[in-house]
């Protein structure tokens, strides 16, 4: 049950599901000020600010006591706080100062609408929404708390607000602030960049700023919209940490500042380098939501909350908590050389494999052998398909095989029948020349024009093909940043309305089609958020397919997304990314932590490795939904050892899988010993493969055996059923 209290005598008000409290206390009775959150308390008395401050916050006198010395929940530079805040707008007389007091609050069942923006659903939710009031220049800020009964995690969200006479530019507007009490944590950060994305990275923290963000206008490769304060000692199981994720797909700025009194502020939000947006009067701008989870139980406990958040509230549609199809991609089998009757071999044999799904990649348009054209042209090349998309996906669709296909519709290659209709459609500096990556320039979203072109030309490939899936790739990102859609005053606009375009672009194209499985890409992992996420079930974690390097960037990964989102295939050996080879059963066990697929060509494969492949096939069929949705368990760390270990206990409990996967071989040693966690300590488990059966006592508390050194990249896998209970 979810309450949210206020007590006006003490001028607190209080935020809990029963596990955890947020609480925020009135400073002066008009500053909201951060007063405690983590696990649930039944109260909190009034003593808190006197910490800080030496005087009880009743009789605070803000000309004595600065407010860089209060914990505040909307910071503002310039009228009493000298740390930066989390909003800044400049009026029409050119200066900055902003005196943000609280004037009202109201509680709302559900939660508020984010215009324009991704955010989670608000079934089974309660949101305190605290207005705020700058009474010089009329600027408003709503501050949202969303709070779940089913999962431990806080939506934060701040809507500004014009309602004075002259316009207002706002040039930082982050989507929360949360001050704590001191700084002896460890920050985690995910960072790397292609084909080694989100790479685990954790340190104390100093005085200062730390954190991560990018400028690159997309999540990207470099940085990812995630971070973690975890207390020193905080391992998976045990001890005090939380999470923080931006449900936001363009340039951020995640930082921790620690101030001279050794506290950490934390802030989150659409990075304010090279940004700002005017309002004129009556106009408002909303925020990205964030997402805030606090744990007691350990980095796992971080990972419960925010699954539950993702899978109950928000992934959506037809695919959001079903399984999905294992499929065959042909990028890496043929990459741009193919025709159809290659495509139609490998779905052939991929079809004898027990493949469900087979996905055409890049080249099928235009006039495409490379790189380096044809963009935008959104046509079925003939050439290479002579009967096109519709043909070839009958033949495919006959063969009992569900039919998807690649799209990069940001893009567009100067060589392009597109580009040159229309040339003035790409995000161009005036007569710049334009500077191309990877042969293409970015089309403008922030036109209307260009998001109906979108919309129309991938609908109509779409419908063209009967298509079961598409892949959303994004490849290159946002400079030279300039427009001739937008005047010039609102040239500093563009990359958010960039990715507000691309939202609703998303949005219509997935809601024309609720039965089609989409998948976003961003030359791998270079859009990997919780933004796109919540309008497409699943992305490709990497272009990295190698099995070790997978198991590094799924383990980070998973620490936010489960494997449900995590496109993850089985690729051919030496690997494309590498050029290490590993075994078959390593590579198929590693791509089980994710949607699971293939990546190869199907037709050079032995009859032997065609048999395994069947039978990865149908194990991973029979045990999806639990891979799933099951509660996923990190065991052993690649960053940390050299070997990588994860298990998922299935939603009843009855049934648990595990993965081992040894980095290097070595001979002459004794098999270690495995402890899980999450069984029944009381249930006994029989392994399906080897019928020995363990008590879950003693499989968390001793361990499950192991085996020895098999050569490197060496793994096996153990699929664990409660035996009946007597």
């Amino acid at each position: 049950m979810i309450h949210i209290s206020s007590d006006a005598a003490r001028h607190c008000i209080h935020l809990s599901n029963g596990r955890v409290s947020y609480v925020i206390h009135f400073a002066a009775g008009r500053y909201p000020v951060h007063i405690y959150w983590g696990k649930a308390l039944r109260d909190v008395q009034d003593n808190t600010v006197v910490r800080r401050t030496g005087r009880k916050s009743s009789t605070l006198d803000l000309n004595e006591t600065p407010l860089d010395r209060l914990p505040q929940e909307c910071p503002v530079f310039g009228c009493g706080d000298m740390r930066e805040g989390m909003l800044q707008a400049r009026h029409a007389d050119g200066t900055e100062a902003l005196e943000l007091r609280a004037v009202n609050y109201r509680v709302e069942d559900g939660k508020p609408e984010l215009p324009g923006l991704p955010s989670a659903r608000g079934e089974g939710a309660r949101t305190l929404v605290l207005t705020l009031r700058d009474e010089a220049s009329g600027v408003e800020a709503d501050l949202n708390y969303t709070l779940w009964e089913d999962t431990d995690v806080i939506a934060r969200s701040a809507v500004i607000r014009n309602t004075g006479s002259t316009p207002v530019t706002v040039e930082k507007a982050l989507s929360f602030c949360l001050d704590l009490e001191d700084s002896d944590y460890d920050l985690l950060t995910f960072q790397g960049a292609w084909a080694r994305e989100r790479e685990w990275t954790r340190r104390p923290l100093v005085m200062g700023d730390q954190g991560n963000g990018t400028v690159r206008g997309a999540s990207s490769h470099q940085a990812n919209p995630f971070l973690v304060l975890s207390r020193p000692g905080c391992t998976e199981e045990a001890g005090e940490c939380m999470g923080f994720a931006l449900c936001w797909s363009g340039s951020f700025l995640a930082n921790v500042h620690v101030d001279q009194f050794r506290a950490a502020r934390v802030m989150m939000g659409i990075q304010p380098f090279d940004f700002s947006w005017t309002l004129g009067p009556g106009e408002s701008f909303t925020c990205p939501e964030a997402y805030l989870a606090w744990s007691g139980e350990g980095l796992g406990g971080l990972t419960d909350s925010f699954r539950a958040l993702i899978h109950g509230h928000l992934t959506t549609g037809a695919y959001a908590r079903t399984e999905r199809p294992i499929l065959i991609n042909n990028w890496e089998a043929t990459y741009f050389g193919f025709d159809e009757e290659k495509l139609l071999s490998i779905a052939r044999k991929a079809k004898e494999m027990g493949v469900e799904l087979f996905v055409l990649d890049d080249g099928w348009f235009g006039k495409r052998d490379s790189d380096n054209c044809s963009l935008g042209d959104w046509t079925d090349d003939l050439r290479k398909l002579p009967h096109g998309l519709k043909g070839l996906s009958e033949k495919i669709h006959a063969m009992g095989l569900k039919f998807g296909f690649w799209v990069e519709p940001e893009m567009v290659s100067p060589d392009s029948d597109l580009y040159r209709a229309h040339p003035d459609w790409c995000i161009h500096a005036g007569n710049r020349p334009r500077l191309e990556n990877r042969n293409q320039l970015v089309l403008d979203l922030t036109r209307p024009d260009v998001r109906d072109y979108i919309t129309e030309t991938i609908s109509a490939a779409i419908r063209r093909a009967d298509a079961d899936y598409v892949k959303w790739d994004m490849n290159r990102n946002i400079n030279m940043i300039g427009s001739a859609y937008l005047p010039p005053e609102k040239i500093r606009e563009l990359p958010v309305r960039y990715i507000l375009g691309v939202y609703e672009v998303m949005r219509r194209i997935t809601a024309a089609f609720p039965q089609v499985l989409f998948e976003s890409c961003a030359g791998g992992g270079g859009r990997f958020d919780l933004g796109i996420l919540s309008l497409m079930p699943q992305g490709w974690t990497s272009d990295d397919t190698d099995a070790w390097m997978r198991c590094r960037i799924q383990y980070s990964t998973s620490l936010l997304f489960p494997p449900s989102a995590m496109g993850a295939h089985v690729s051919a050996v030496p690997n494309h990314q590498t050029g290490r080879v590993s075994p078959l059963a390593t590579r198929a066990a590693v791509a089980m932590g994710g949607t699971f697929g293939y990546e190869l060509d199907p037709t050079k494969l032995s009859d032997e490795e065609i048999e395994a492949i069947r039978g990865y096939n149908r194990r991973f069929r029979d045990w999806q939904k639990d891979l799933f949705y099951g509660r996923f368990l990190r065991l052993r760390s690649p960053y940390e050892t050299d070997e990588c270990a994860w298990m998922t206990v299935s939603p009843d409990g009855k049934r648990a899988a595990v993965t081992h996967v040894y980095r290097d071989g070595s001979p002459n040693e004794i098999p270690g010993l495995l402890r899980l966690r999450g069984l029944d300590p009381d249930a006994d488990y029989r392994d399906t493969d080897t019928g020995a059966v363990y008590g879950g006592d003693e499989l968390m508390y001793r361990g499950l055996p192991l085996y020895g050194r098999q050569g490197d990249y060496s793994c096996r896998q153990f699929f664990l059923e409660k035996t009946e209970e007597a």
